[in-house]
C-alpha cells in the first residue's frame, strides 16, 4: 500500500496535476507513470506528492522567495503564493537585469526562485543561474531540467493544477512555520 498522499488522489486527478503531454524530454522520463495509447504522457502523482512536501520544508526557512510566472495560467496562482507566504511575484515579463543589475530600479536578491514554466521562464533562470540562486521549477513532460536544481513533475499548462500545486505549498509553509492558514485551493484561482 503507497503512503498517504498530502491531499486525497482524487484532488490530484481533478485538478488534472497528472496530465503530461505527447512531447517528453529524457529529463523528464523518470517522473512518467504511463503512456496512454493515444501518446500523452501521464505523470507520476506520488512523486509530485513527495517533491510538494520536500519543496516546502525547503522553502519554510527562506526569508526572500520569488515566483516567476510568465504564462497567464499562473499569474493568480503566484501572485496569491508569494502574497501568503510573505514572498515576491514577478508575473508577465521578467525583465532581464532583474537579478543581475543591481542599477535597476527593480533589482532582487532572492534566496530562491521558483518558474512556473522552464520554457517560458528561461531569462529567469539564467540569472538564477549566474547569480547561483536555487531553482525549483514546475515541469512538464515536454521540459528540458538542466539548472533546474528542485523539479516539480506537474502539469504546467492548466491553472488548477498550478493553483492546487501553490496553495498546497503555501499551506505546508505556513504549518511548518507555526502560522495560521485557512486558504482553499479556490483563492489561488483553482476555478
Amino acid at each position: 500500500m503507497p503512503g498517504k498522499l498530502l491531499v486525497p488522489r482524487e484532488k490530484y486527478l481533478t485538478a488534472g496535476v497528472h496530465i503530461g503531454m505527447t512531447a517528453h524530454t529524457a529529463d523528464m522520463k523518470r517522473f512518467i507513470y504511463k503512456v496512454r495509447p493515444n501518446g500523452l504522457a501521464v505523470l507520476n502523482v506520488g512523486m509530485l506528492d513527495k517533491r510538494i512536501a520536500f519543496t516546502a520544508n525547503f522553502l519554510s526557512d527562506k526569508k526572500s522567495i520569488l515566483i516567476v510566472s510568465r504564462k497567464d495560467n499562473g499569474h493568480a496562482a503566484a501572485k496569491k503564493f508569494s502574497e501568503v507566504i510573505g514572498g515576491r511575484s514577478i508575473v508577465k515579463r521578467f525583465m532581464p537585469g532583474s537579478l543581475t543589475n543591481p542599477t535597476y530600479k527593480n533589482f532582487f536578491e532572492p534566496d530562491v526562485i521558483i518558474v512556473t514554466d522552464p520554457a517560458v521562464d528561461k531569462q529567469a533562470i539564467k540569472e538564477a543561474v549566474q547569480m547561483r540562486i536555487p531553482i525549483i521549477g514546475m515541469a512538464d513532460t515536454f521540459n528540458q531540467t538542466s539548472y533546474i536544481d528542485i523539479i516539480l513533475p506537474c502539469n504546467n499548462k492548466g491553472k488548477k493544477s498550478l493553483a492546487l500545486i501553490f496553495w498546497l505549498m503555501a499551506k505546508l509553509i505556513k504549518e511548518k512555520r507555526g502560522e495560521e492558514f485557512k486558504l482553499h485551493p479556490e483563492d489561488f484561482g483553482y476555478e
